[in-house]
């Protein structure tokens, strides 16, 4: 959704989780632990590049899309997220992206940490179902064998771990708008999101 926004807005899209999960392949390639994970920190360079279907992230300036949107790395990446270091790594780097404006930012703390001041905030939410649903279509698509309770088990645990972590807990922000997408189709999605999009920004 922040993807489709962002093409309609002709805006910048920043999918933060990529960054989270690019770390997280960082650790499981050096096999390392939290410490050693801090310590590395200035070792690891997070870009993206323009693709003809959207944008790909790179890690140390290997296009490493594919080898991210892995369950494994999905649930590494809620395991380093908590880290006060690592998300003070990135959230520099994020909010350093968004100085120019026009941007279009994805992510679980976007509205509260990176961006409490931002002209608009979504707080999109389905069911854990849904949500797995989706994830394990996603992952079918892209010709892997998932088991659908393993991928609603990850959807649960990453939650838990993202809601009850000290550091930028996944909340709510007060000022946002929710969006609950459970029972709407992807097309029913971007027309309501476009059009909350329009309303706040008079256009």
């Amino acid at each position: 959704m922040a993807k489709a926004l962002a093409e309609y807005a002709g805006y910048t899209y920043v999918d933060t989780g990529a960054m989270y999960r690019a770390v997280a392949l960082y650790t499981l390639q050096h096999n390392l632990d939290e410490q050693q994970l801090v310590a590395s920190l200035p070792k690891i360079h997070i870009s993206f590049k323009r693709v003809a279907d959207g944008q790909h992230v790179c890690l140390n300036g290997e296009d490493v899309e594919a080898q991210i949107r892995t369950l494994e790395v999905g649930n590494k990446a809620s395991q380093v997220s908590p880290i006060r270091e690592v998300r003070q790594f990135l959230v520099a780097q994020q909010q350093a992206m968004g100085e120019e404006k026009g941007i279009v930012m994805d992510g679980r703390d976007i509205g509260t940490v990176v961006f409490p001041k931002a002209e608009l905030k979504l707080f999109l939410t389905a069911t854990p179902e849904e949500r797995a649903n989706r994830r394990f279509k996603e992952l079918q698509d892209k010709g892997e064998n998932p088991v659908f309770e393993d991928v609603l088990r990850d959807v649960n645990d990453r939650d838990y771990r993202d809601t009850h972590r000290a550091e930028s807990p996944l909340k709510q922000a007060e000022d946002a708008v929710v969006v609950d997408n459970t029972d709407m189709t992807k097309e029913e999605q971007i027309e309501h999101i476009r059009r909350i999009f329009d309303e706040r920004l008079e256009i």
